[in-house]
């Protein structure tokens, strides 16, 4: 009787993985396998682990985990494979490849959560939300400008910063009219997706276009009339049924912005100018500028670390000359500025999903997949009907994965089709509340009040929306 250990078992396994016919080529190119075990044991990872993705409210785990795990065996096995027949290094130098993509999305987008958390923790936010409590809008008024900002403001921060800030309030204003918080919501939703189309700091899918290099920075705002299309047409049919009654007066004492908040609101625009130059001017990676944006904030934290004794000093002074008491009690909550705070402050499982999914479709990349789904998708349709099937598909999976493996097809398409796809990739999710971390964190924000239901309802108007702005975009575009 033969005992087999752990590790002889999965020797054994892996063999019979790699004992599957496989179709290789001559010299050292990669092999096909999409046909074999191999390639449809790793399909079958990537749809176990993507399943619990898309259950990560039922499950309660979170998304970043088995995207993580599935990559990692999914590498593991290729790189079984390739040492069976004699070509590490092919799989090395593809999983390197891979790594090196993700690697300066990361950097950049630490950066930029760096800068959305620095300015948040200054109050900026907060004075932007309490300045609106205090404006006493009637509803129909508010449910326009939370839109607006949210349109705006997504196109320099990540569309769940914004969604959430201008659900806030939604929910201060009028907490106990639920009609009107589940529209708000999907305007805000809708605005936060249209936002981020058309601009490369406005998305993860548009920032990973620029960093490709399929489309240049100023190129991005050609999308801006057809985003402002896609977040219109359903804004004007939700605003119909929304009354001009005015909620509650609310008044609030506006905050007192922290101190270098402006400044720090200034950085940030200098690090967007900086990384921009960096790629058009200069031919180096966006990532290259971002991180020197970083050091902008980290030599202003420094000024305000070294300077605040003499600043606290400053302002007690001017406040015992006034006895201004709680501008005394206000001196206490002053604390110095940590950058590397703001970084760890930073959203790691969306990030580290992120990582999980670009090296899990990577790998299926590398086994033949992307070239297969490629062929199916692009050579035998259209590239505009299989652009707008990209956006739809978007909305049931994440728009992340789907812009990845477009990218990594890399279909032969033009300046406009490349546009289309990274507008449709980003609003696509708008379709359905499930469809962006905007419309999963509402209707967590809300406790159900906005609700997949309460989306669906409306989804034909929000894909009025995403047909108008195709067609403006074709139109203009062409």
């Amino acid at each position: 009787m033969v005992i087999f250990s752990r590790h002889g078992w999965l020797s054994i396994f892996l063999y019979i993985l790699s004992a599957f016919p496989v179709f290789a080529r001559e010299g050292m190119e990669p092999v096909d396998l999409t046909s074999s075990s191999i390639g449809i044991f790793s399909v079958l990872i990537f749809s176990i682990a993507y399943l619990f993705v898309i259950g990560e409210d039922f499950f309660h785990l979170k998304k970043s985990k088995p995207v993580l795990l599935a990559s990692g065996i999914i590498w593991l096995v290729l790189g079984f494979y390739y040492v069976s027949i004699g070509q590490p290094q092919l799989a090395e130098h593809a999983f390197n490849h891979n790594l090196l993509d993700y690697a300066q999305l990361l950097l950049f987008l630490l950066v930029a959560m760096a800068y959305i958390n620095a300015m948040e923790e200054r109050l900026i936010f907060d004075y932007l939300r309490i300045w609106m409590l205090n404006k006493q809008l009637d509803l129909r008024s508010l449910f326009w400008i939370t839109g607006i900002l949210a349109f705006f403001i997504s196109s320099f921060a990540n569309n769940l910063t914004t969604a959430m800030l201008m659900c806030a309030i939604i929910l201060k204003m009028s907490p106990n009219n639920k009609s009107f918080i589940n529209i708000s919501c999907i305007n805000i939703v809708v605005a936060s997706n249209a936002g981020g189309a058309f601009s490369p700091f406005g998305d993860i899918t548009t920032l990973m276009v620029w960093q490709a290099g399929l489309v240049n920075f100023n190129q991005f705002f050609v999308l801006f009339l057809p985003s402002v299309i896609n977040f219109l047409i359903p804004a004007v049919g939700l605003s119909l049924y929304i009354d001009k009654q005015k909620p509650k007066k609310i008044k609030q004492p506006l905050v007192v912005l922290k101190r270098g908040a402006k400044r720090i609101f200034g950085l940030f625009i200098l690090t967007i100018i900086t990384a921009v130059m960096c790629h058009s001017f200069f031919g180096m990676p966006p990532v290259l500028g971002m991180m020197m944006g970083l050091a902008y904030l980290q030599i202003f934290a420094f000024y305000l670390i070294r300077s605040l004794p003499k600043s606290l000093k400053r302002k007690r002074d001017i406040a015992e000359q006034k006895q201004d008491q709680s501008a005394l009690k206000g001196l206490g909550t002053i604390v110095p500025f940590d950058v590397f705070d703001k970084i760890a402050r930073a959203e790691w499982d969306t990030l580290l999903f992120f990582y999980g999914v670009v090296m899990c479709v990577g790998g299926l990349g590398f086994m033949g997949y992307l070239n297969m789904i490629s062929h199916a998708f692009y050579h035998e349709l259209d590239p505009t009907y299989a652009n707008i099937a990209v956006g739809i598909l978007s909305a049931i999976v994440d728009n992340i994965p789907v812009m990845f493996a477009v990218i990594n097809m890399n279909p032969p398409m033009d300046l406009q089709q490349w546009l289309l796809v990274t507008m449709t990739a980003g609003v696509g999710g708008s379709l359905l509340s499930v469809g962006s971390a905007a419309g999963v964190a509402l209707m967590g924000q809300t406790k159900g009040i906005y609700s997949f239901m309460g989306h669906l309802k409306w989804s034909w108007l929000i894909g009025l929306g995403y047909a108008a702005s195709i067609m403006v975009h074709l139109w203009l575009n062409g």
